[in-house]
């Protein structure tokens, strides 16, 4: 997840600015290519947001990723009356480390940052967020993509379990710089 390409973001504001003029099919394909592409959180929260937006019709501004060491089997939480999300360093390096592609890496971020995002939205209970995430990744990208496939059950079976969990030593919380830029630029 380095760099800082907005190709991504480019090509996904043809589906933003007129989503009614593409088909569910190319939009699928649409996002499924922006997904593959995606190199960074913040790419990855742009189409998150976008894919929200366009299912629910509600967004929200000012959210901050952290990375923190937590149990191998939390992924992430949004603690309610925040703007934060934090995401389970441990289990995200496991990802990063162990995955097939670039597609692998990428479909876990989505589902794991579309279900806390949707804990931000005011969907606070778990069914209710697992549900929407399921519905949104296969309106996003169709019922064969990863995504889907890992919001329809658990995110946990599509990735290579660890011969054993290493937590021994906690490292700071580290705050993801430029997750989400702010909506009207910056204020001087």
């Amino acid at each position: 997840m380095k760099g800082k390409s907005n190709d991504a973001l480019h090509r996904s504001d043809r589906i933003s600015e007129n989503p009614d003029a593409f088909s569910s099919e190319e939009k699928q394909a649409e996002y499924a290519e922006n997904l593959d592409r995606c190199r960074n959180f913040r790419e990855v929260f742009q189409i998150v947001k976008r894919s929200v937006k366009e299912s629910l019709r509600s967004e929200r501004f000012g959210l901050m990723l952290f990375l923190a060491d937590l149990p191998y089997n939390v992924g992430a939480y949004h603690q309610i009356g925040t703007n934060n999300i934090v995401m389970n360093r441990v289990l995200l390096d496991h990802v990063l480390s162990t995955s097939e592609d670039t597609r692998q890496a990428n479909s876990f971020i989505y589902s794991i940052l579309t279900h806390e995002y949707l804990h931000s939205l005011g969907y606070l209970k778990e069914e209710d967020a697992r549900g929407l995430t399921y519905r949104i990744s296969r309106d996003t990208f169709g019922n064969e993509h990863l995504a889907t496939r890992m919001a329809a059950s658990n995110p946990w079976q599509y990735i290579k379990q660890p011969e054993r969990v290493m937590n021994d030593i906690q490292r700071p919380t580290s705050v993801v710089r430029d997750f989400e830029p702010p909506p009207f630029g910056i204020i001087s």
